[in-house]
């Protein structure tokens, strides 16, 4: 149907290109707006892990049975302070105590002994003495006595030498001869039997004194062996003092018992076995576990962390910074260890203590929406091209 001129020029009129160039300027603002945050606007990467808790600077020492045996006194409280050396357990040595006491018994035995054979070697060496004192005395009489006799023999020697001239001159009986000579043989063998004498009680004063010299000797040897014996038993006797100081479990270090095996008195223990631990006192510091691929050559020292720790909802307690301390070069457990050292002063109302789990993020990286979407391109393209190969 005809339409009227002067509708057809208000239509005209109605239809004018501002408005669609407003359009056109609009979203050309708006592309330049988005290139401009692709491009300029610094996006922060982080790399996270539900992996991580809080932790004292200084090691936890464990407390293990240094022996095994039956527990006698336990000290054990979680919580409670202990100072360094203080005993939190003690372990049954009666055993080792009765042991002392026996080596040092027979010890005393060996030194009772010990003076005993010193003493008979005192008497030994004083009857020794005596003996060579008398001996000396006898022999000067019997020598005394053997030149008495030597002299009577000479005396009668003689007379027998003017019986036998005058004999011969015939002026004494036979008779009388005889008997000179039978005097003068008598006297010289007594003689020679006093001059034996003497020397046979020289070498009997020798043999005695001989014997009491390897009688001292062997009560010295006896000494010496009884001597030998002694260290041994200081040996053992300090072997098992030590192993009584092992039977008292000492705190390792000062701090908090931060775990504690539920011991009884009577319960028996296995050497080594682990009965608690003591938290040191000190700085908290948060350690994270990453992946190899997400920490090695991308987590270092210094850069920003943030922690939100289980139990304390974020939204109300808000998060703990922190900064990356020390990344372990080596991975164990197919995971890389990073420690981080919390901002100090920082205002928060979650009470840091050892041993809070929580999750760890780390700012790794600050890049552009750009460089992100290349990058997703270019790793789209390179798993494209493996798929294609395989």
């Amino acid at each position: 149907m005809p339409t009227a001129f002067t509708h057809t020029f208000r239509a005209l009129h109605d239809d004018r290109p501002h408005v669609a160039i407003a359009g056109i300027l609009a979203a050309s603002l708006l592309a330049f707006a988005c290139a401009a945050w692709a491009l300029y606007t610094p996006v922060r990467l982080y790399e996270a892990t539900s992996s991580a808790r809080l932790e004292v600077e200084r090691a936890i020492y464990p407390i293990a049975s240094p022996v095994a045996g039956r527990v006698t006194v336990v000290h054990l409280t979680l919580g409670r302070e202990v100072t360094e050396g203080e005993i939190l357990v003690e372990i049954d040595s009666a055993a080792e105590r009765l042991q002392i006491r026996e080596d040092q018994a027979r010890q005393a035995a060996l030194r009772t002994q010990m003076e005993a054979l010193r003493a008979q070697i005192v008497s030994e060496d004083r009857a020794r003495g005596q003996e060579r004192q008398a001996s000396g005395v006898g022999q000067e009489q019997a020598r005394a006595d053997a030149r008495e006799s030597d002299l009577a023999a000479g005396h009668a020697e003689a007379d027998e030498r003017r019986v036998a001239q005058l004999h011969r001159e015939g002026l004494i009986a036979e008779r009388d001869y005889e008997k000179a000579k039978s005097d003068a043989l008598t006297l010289r063998a007594a003689a020679q039997a006093r001059a034996i004498g003497v020397d046979r009680a020289g070498e009997d004063q020798g043999t005695r004194d001989g014997d009491r010299a390897a009688k001292i000797q062997s009560l010295d040897s006896q000494i010496v062996g009884l001597e030998a014996q002694i260290p041994e038993f200081d040996a053992a006797i300090a072997r098992l003092k030590y192993d009584i100081e092992r039977h008292d479990v000492r705190a390792p270090a000062s701090g908090k018992l931060g775990e504690a095996l539920p011991l009884r008195p009577g319960a028996v223990v296995k050497d080594g076995e682990k009965l608690g631990a003591i938290i040191p006192g000190g700085r908290i510091k948060a350690v994270a576990q990453f992946p190899p691929d997400a920490a090695l050559g991308r987590i270092h020292a210094g850069q920003f962390a943030r922690l939100r720790l289980d139990g304390f909802p974020w939204i109300e307690y808000g998060t703990v910074t922190a900064r990356v301390d020390r990344v372990a070069g080596e991975v164990r457990d197919g995971m890389v260890r990073v420690e981080l050292a919390l901002d100090p002063g920082q205002n928060t109302r979650i009470p840091l203590q050892h041993g809070l789990p929580g999750a760890a993020e780390i700012e790794v990286e600050r890049t552009t929406p750009w460089q992100l979407l290349r990058r997703h391109a270019g790793s789209r393209s390179s798993a494209l091209q493996g798929e294609e190969n395989r």
